[in-house]
């Protein structure tokens, strides 16, 4: 059966659900599937071994695998609030920056809500069951590729959807149905001309020439999905960065121009988020950080990585609190990583009084990770 103006519809259901943007796209073979391919092979999915999945490859190659009656894709388009729009004064009293889209709610939680009362009316129009299966950014598609099908906007240069009404700062998400809709979108040309501040504003440089990143050396995956050590030559690049990386998007001239209007409430700063105070965070314990960030994009780093990345941005902006604390982190705290994080911090410290006591510690610790890193210290390597 066929739905001529469902299509139209569809747009009208997504705008009520909250969604800035919608277009609808068929299945196909991917046009960057190739480069995605090259992605993987050169070593850039680094430890995000789910990337690398045989099942995962072929279904973003073929969405069909992940719903076999699919017909139509529906792409839609969500903002969150952005940086460079001060929602409230912030109290924090301690460097350290969460990325924006992680500052609110957990995304994946309140789109697939949405997605759900999008199929659910969709359901009730046709009159009949509708196969379906949602995502926002947590299934084996290409789905930036996907967005640029279906008109949302153009894939530049750092890699991240542009909008040309909404920039980047947005959220993506995908309906897959059995729904034969009309396709609904034109695709936009690049639009980042000769522009390159996003590649000369990486303090790491993993913007790729073929717009891909080299997650081995982007903050976003260091602090997030990267489970042990930060690599002792990219620490002092985080400066304050405790959970991901805006950096290339704030200095997009298309994020210039955006607002914080049509932004879901539960997206904004959390009062948490906006008064982050790093040594009172470094000292949470297990069920404080469960309890802290329920519902959070930030449980994803999970305790140890969380405190991790604090320990070494307390180390690049060490205040006079500093000392004591990552002692103390040093002496008690159970997890080597943290340990380890901290042992570096210790050496951004210009305090050489601090040996005698590492001296000390460094007798009573067992884990050759910390040792390795106490010992930097005590050489006089930063």
């Amino acid at each position: 059966m066929e739905y001529p103006n469902l299509s139209l519809v569809v747009k009208s259901i997504a705008h009520q659900f909250g969604f800035v943007d919608v277009g609808i796209t068929l299945l196909q073979r991917p046009d960057h599937f190739g480069t995605y391919l090259s992605w993987l092979s050169g070593g850039h999915a680094e430890g995000m071994t789910y990337l690398k999945r045989e099942d995962a490859i072929a279904a973003r190659e073929n969405p069909r695998l992940l719903l076999p009656e699919c017909q139509s894709i529906i792409v839609l388009m969500a903002r969150y609030s952005t940086p460079l729009v001060s929602e409230e004064p912030t109290t924090a009293s301690c460097f350290g920056k969460v990325a924006a889209y992680a500052r609110g709610e957990d995304y994946h939680t309140v789109l697939n809500e949405k997605l759900e009362g999008i199929a659910a009316e969709l359901t009730s129009i046709v009159d009949t069951p509708v196969s379906y299966c949602g995502f926002t950014d947590s299934g084996p598609l290409l789905e930036r590729e996907l967005a640029f099908n279906a008109g949302l906007g153009w894939i530049g240069r750092n890699s991240c959807l542009i909008s040309p009404q909404y920039g980047s700062f947005t959220f993506l998400a995908e309906l897959l149905t059995d729904l034969p809709l009309v396709p609904q979108g034109v695709t936009l040309d690049d639009r980042c001309g000769n522009c390159h501040r996003c590649i000369d504003a990486c303090p790491t440089q993993c913007i790729l020439s073929n717009r891909t990143i080299a997650a081995e050396r982007c903050l976003s995956y260091l602090t997030i999905e990267n489970r042990g050590e930060i690599p002792r030559e990219l620490r002092s690049s985080l400066s304050d960065c405790i959970f991901g990386c805006d950096i290339c998007q704030v200095v997009c001239p298309w994020n210039r121009r955006v607002d914080n209007s049509e932004v879901d409430p539960r997206f904004f700063p959390t009062k948490h988020i906006r008064a982050l105070d790093l040594v009172k965070e470094i000292q949470l314990t297990e069920g404080e950080f469960k309890q802290t960030f329920q519902n959070s994009p930030v449980l994803r780093a999970k305790r140890s990585g969380y405190l991790r990345n604090i320990a070494l941005v307390i180390g690049n902006h060490p205040t006079s609190r500093s000392k004591e604390i990552l002692l103390d982190i040093l002496r008690k705290e159970e997890e080597p990583l943290i340990r380890a994080a901290a042992a570096w911090a210790i050496g951004q410290i210009p305090d050489r009084s601090i040996m005698r006591e590492l001296l000390v510690i460094q007798k009573l610790e067992d884990d050759k990770m910390v040792c390795r890193e106490i010992s930097h210290v005590l050489e006089g390597e930063k």
